[in-house]
């Protein structure tokens, strides 16, 4: 299963509050008990920690006969869920150029099926919880070391991928972890929908209730709200843009590992196969522009970019790409547009590329600690020495060598499934899979030892 973190932008009104205004029945009126946000919150936050120690303890078989249940959920109710995603569909505005976003958006039978997929691969995987490392003997005769256990509470805030719901819940219920979901306003109908079916069958399958929660409240307070509730959460995995990051970092009160943008680049040496090249490049952009592993900008060495150019331009351009680049790529390629500064840092997640002419890999490298969001960043070369070179002094989540960057995901990687790509250096970076999901324990096996 591959979780392609997309760290898409987060517009405004995913966050804003929702006045949606709802008619009373005119021949009977019902009076319903209102619940405040901060009263409702509570009472979900309070069933996940009850959970967390009961789902925390379960047998790995346990949770993966839950996981293979919830699977059969999804498949069984893929009509419902296609029918609550059009919902989202026919709301969601497709102008000023988010078409990008709708295509995240839409659910068919083929991607229901690969969410109920992917939580039957997550069912073979190994579990991380209770393994121990590091035990060693003391000079005493006391034996010290480790082993896993989940983190505990995790809540999850992102955008308007409705498949993240599922991969969320899978990859937290593996690792022994609680989830509480918030996901975007524009996808509130699909993930509801997709939260129900998956706590039904797990809550039948033995998983404790209160172990899967969704936010069902989609105003601004109730995330600012979640962001305050260190008693009950112990960490936040925010994945989207900068309006996300923005508001979850300056006011969470609970520790947040990023799930950033990804301003990924590809650098073409001096030395490359330019065949090889060319195909890395197109696959970076084209295969899925959507991403946050898409290459968003192509660096090209000056010696290689009168042959490159020209050839690569000319397949990315009958690949739909939108090329803008600096004044030497444009006497290469003519038909591209002239770059901003604005477009270099840019996540076009389109068909949309910026390309740039530099003279040597010093002043690649320089662009891409400028630019780059620290996500993955590629060389394509032939010379053993650049490569080890870039590999070191580049900063990024992932940092590779004649491979095109939509490799960088967890599935790829041999991770099974991940929750995400984290641009985070502390406990996880790049793709986060189970393992990361977990902390560790010190445990110690004494016979009656004191401290002298």
């Amino acid at each position: 299963m591959s979780t392609e973190e997309t760290q898409e932008e987060l517009n405004e009104e995913e966050i804003e509050e929702s006045t949606e205004a709802v008619d009373s029945p005119k021949e009977e009126i019902v009076e319903e008990e209102i619940v405040d946000t901060p009263t409702y919150l509570r009472a979900l936050l309070e069933r996940a920690r009850a959970a967390a120690p009961q789902l925390g303890r379960l047998q790995a078989s346990a949770k993966n006969e839950a996981l293979v249940a919830m699977a059969e959920g999804l498949e069984e109710a893929t009509d419902t869920l296609l029918e609550e995603n059009e919902k989202d569909l026919e709301a969601f505005d497709t102008s000023n150029g988010r078409e990008a976003m709708a295509d995240r958006l839409r659910l068919t039978p083929e991607r229901v099926r690969e969410m109920a997929d992917g939580l039957r691969q997550i069912a073979k995987l190994r579990d991380p919880v209770g393994q121990s490392s590091g035990m060693q003997e003391r000079p005493n005769g006391m034996k010290v070391g480790r082993v896993r256990v989940p983190i505990g509470v995790i809540g999850i805030i992102y955008e308007s991928r409705p498949n993240v719901t599922a991969d969320a819940v899978a990859l937290c219920l593996k690792s022994g972890n609680v989830c509480v979901l918030r996901g975007g306003s524009e996808a509130i109908h699909s993930n509801m929908a997709i939260a129900r079916v998956l706590s039904e069958a797990a809550q039948k399958a033995g998983i404790p209730e209160g172990a899967i929660s969704l936010v069902e409240r989609t105003e601004r307070e109730a995330v600012l709200e979640l962001l305050n509730q260190d008693r009950f959460v112990d960490l936040i995995i925010p994945r989207g843009g900068e309006s996300l990051m923005k508001l979850v970092t300056e006011n969470s009160t609970i520790p947040v590992i990023k799930h950033d943008k990804g301003v990924c680049h590809t650098y073409i040496d001096a030395d490359a196969d330019l065949t090889m090249a060319e195909t890395i490049s197109v696959n970076a952009k084209v295969q899925r522009p959507s991403t946050c592993n898409a290459m968003e900008t192509l660096l090209v060495h000056n010696n290689i970019a009168r042959t490159f150019l020209p050839k690569a331009g000319k397949a990315l351009t009958e690949a739909n790409v939108e090329i803008r680049g600096c004044e030497k790529t444009r006497q290469y390629i003519p038909e591209a547009q002239i770059a901003s500064e604005d477009d270099y840092g840019q996540e076009f997640l389109a068909l949309t590329l910026a390309v740039k002419v530099v003279k040597d890999m010093d002043e690649a490298m320089t662009h891409i600690r400028t630019y780059g969001s620290r996500h993955t960043e590629v060389i394509v070369t032939k010379d053993y020495g650049r490569a080890m070179r870039f590999l070191q002094e580049v900063d990024a989540g992932a940092v590779m060598v004649n491979a095109s960057s939509r490799l960088n995901d967890g599935y790829q990687f041999g991770l099974g499934a991940e929750i995400g790509i984290s641009t985070t250096r502390i406990h996880a970076r790049g793709p986060m899979g189970l393992e990361d999901l977990t902390c560790s324990k010190y445990v110690v096996y004494g016979s009656g030892q004191l401290r002298e």
